[in-house]
């Protein structure tokens, strides 16, 4: 039978509520109370549907990047080379549409293959060689942003008009439409990056909560050694770890260019760090061992909803968003060491 102890996310408080459970709340409760303050006090533009399905819209790849990065950071590790990778799928993908005449199938493809080398080279740097994932990542990093000016230096539109059609393509939302002064009713719609995030979201839920790989994750990020003497293969699951968030890039880099229709050197940058913080927001431990795949989701959701009261409010200015994004993860870095600090205090 397994400890207590390696199990962070089922150790139970007092009320029944694992630690995970108890940061997801915590996250869930902040996202309604800041989107609902805004609905009441701005008013204009967070009443329409439209508003939060513009949220999904323009934060569909970032969900993807900051759920492969949640997959890392429960299993222990980081991985900063996502945001990079992104861009490096976006520019590899739009020169194969529109110098070498490939296809939409194709580009896919080759999105998949860029992030799984990716996954394949760092996962093993990190699990076997055994060296810091933060420094294997780092030079990931460096590396992609390079590969990206030599694929092409410059920003250019895709003008394939396959890939125009599909990027063209809209969902819309019945009985979620507006109607504007002119009297016209304008349909609410998400875009088909958007199905892709919330089937990811939902596969990597039942993989975490259902299957061995992911109790695997969680035992290895809250304990390594006790892991290894239950017999679960810590270097394999680290290795996995890696493979996944880095198909995850490649997949969110794929998203994200379906979003904006262009190749370019300084695409998604500053993903990592967004994904970072929305893992952080989401309830993941930095520390490993605990978080969770809807907690991620709306902590993307409550880190674009800041941004947007911010510009609401009139602050347009870059640093007034910085600083917002700042205190939001250092409050939810104190909400997770008084968890933490809880946690220690049960096992003493």
């Amino acid at each position: 039978m397994q400890p207590k102890e390696n199990a962070p996310r089922l150790k139970q408080n007092r009320v029944g509520m694992s630690d995970t459970n108890l940061l997801l709340l915590i996250t869930i409760v902040v996202f309604f109370v800041m989107y609902t303050c805004a609905v009441v006090f701005l008013k204009s533009g967070f009443l329409k549907p439209q508003t939060f399905f513009n949220i999904l819209n323009e934060n569909a790849a970032l969900i993807i990047l900051s759920c492969g990065m949640s997959i890392v950071m429960i299993s222990g590790g980081i991985d900063i080379s996502v945001g990079t990778l992104t861009a490096l799928v976006c520019m590899s993908c739009a020169v194969h549409l529109d110098h070498n005449g490939g296809n939409v199938v194709t580009a896919a493809c080759l999105a998949l293959a860029i992030g799984l080398a990716f996954g394949v080279v760092q996962g093993y740097l990190v699990a076997y060689l055994e060296i810091q994932p933060f420094i294997v990542t780092l030079a990931g990093m460096f590396f992609a942003k390079g590969m990206t000016t030599i694929v092409n230096a410059t920003q250019f539109n895709v003008a394939n008009e396959q890939f125009q059609a599909l990027k063209s393509t809209r969902i819309y939302v019945p009985g979620m439409g507006s109607v504007t002064k002119k009297g016209i009713y304008v349909p609410a719609y998400i875009e088909i990056g958007v199905i892709v995030a919330l089937v990811i979201v939902v596969v990597l839920f039942i993989v975490l909560r259902r299957s061995k790989l992911g109790r695997g994750f969680y035992a290895v990020g809250g304990n390594a050694q006790s892991a290894n003497m239950l017999g679960i293969n810590v270097k394999r699951t680290k290795f996995l770890s890696h493979i996944i968030c880095s198909l995850l890039a490649g997949i969110g880099g794929f998203v994200y260019f379906m979003h904006v229709g262009s190749g370019s050197p300084s695409h998604a940058s500053g993903a990592e760090m967004n994904a970072i913080a929305s893992s952080i927001i989401g309830g993941t431990m930095l520390t490993g061992g605990v978080g969770n795949i809807v907690g991620t989701f709306f902590g993307v959701l409550s880190l674009s909803t800041i941004k947007n009261i911010v510009s609401s409010l009139g602050l347009d200015e870059a640093w007034w968003t910085n600083i917002t994004v700042a205190a939001m993860i250092c409050i939810f870095l104190l909400i997770q060491s008084i968890v933490l600090s809880r946690k220690n205090s049960k096992k003493s």
